[in-house]
């Protein structure tokens, strides 16, 4: 018979925050080492580690009274921050896209030359950037949102508004190409497409 796997950090951390959420009770340490092992499997020599993460976290709250420290985590205050973080991601997320719309509408002005430019360099890093930080802050965002109904309703929200933007870009792209190919015949489409990095197979996401 294999030896059974240890639970990771992580898993650590998310059983004790089930402890926590399910007791909704405040424990001292010595609490929390003696029922940890027995109700979530967690070894009672790695408690206070795990429980000073979620505390520095800000998951679970600690106070001292006298000589005593004392623990909790409630699932209110779980949601409410969760809450806070997911419209704190979304700020940012609508601040990114619309930097690169910028980006996006400055290049169309800057592809009247095809000419290589410092400026050119800089819309493309630009845009680049903000790709990148835009994926970034989804996957930050897509980390409070499980398991909890009232979240996973608001990302299945923001994913369609988010195909729905993402094809309006394809189709200003397209626009764009055959802008491009009226005003400027004499330069090929697979020019464009390559000088600009845009990918041949390029088309509209469906769901």
């Amino acid at each position: 018979m294999s030896k059974k796997k240890g639970l990771s950090f992580e898993d650590k951390r998310k059983k004790m925050m089930e402890l926590f959420f399910e007791s909704k009770d405040i424990y001292l340490l010595k609490d929390l080492e003696r029922l940890a092992p027995k109700l979530k499997g967690i070894t009672s020599m790695s408690v206070k580690e795990v429980v000073t993460s979620l505390v520095d976290d800000g998951m679970v709250d600690t106070d001292k009274i006298g000589t005593s420290v004392y623990f909790w985590a409630f699932p209110s205050k779980a949601a409410a921050n969760r809450k806070r973080k997911q419209d704190s991601l979304n700020d940012n997320i609508a601040n990114v896209e619309k930097k690169l719309k910028s980006t996006i509408e400055a290049m169309k002005t800057a592809s009247e030359g095809r000419e290589e430019s410092d400026e050119r360099e800089t819309l493309l890093q630009r845009l680049a950037e903000a790709e990148q930080k835009h994926e970034e802050l989804k996957k930050a965002l897509q980390q409070y949102a499980d398991n909890d109904p009232t979240v996973l309703k608001a990302k299945a929200l923001e994913a369609k508004k988010a195909l729905e933007s993402a094809n309006r870009w394809t189709d200003n792209i397209f626009n764009l190409q055959e802008w491009i190919k009226k005003k400027f015949p004499s330069i090929g489409l697979e020019t464009f497409n390559k000088q600009f990095e845009i990918p041949e197979d390029l088309d509209y996401i469906e769901t």
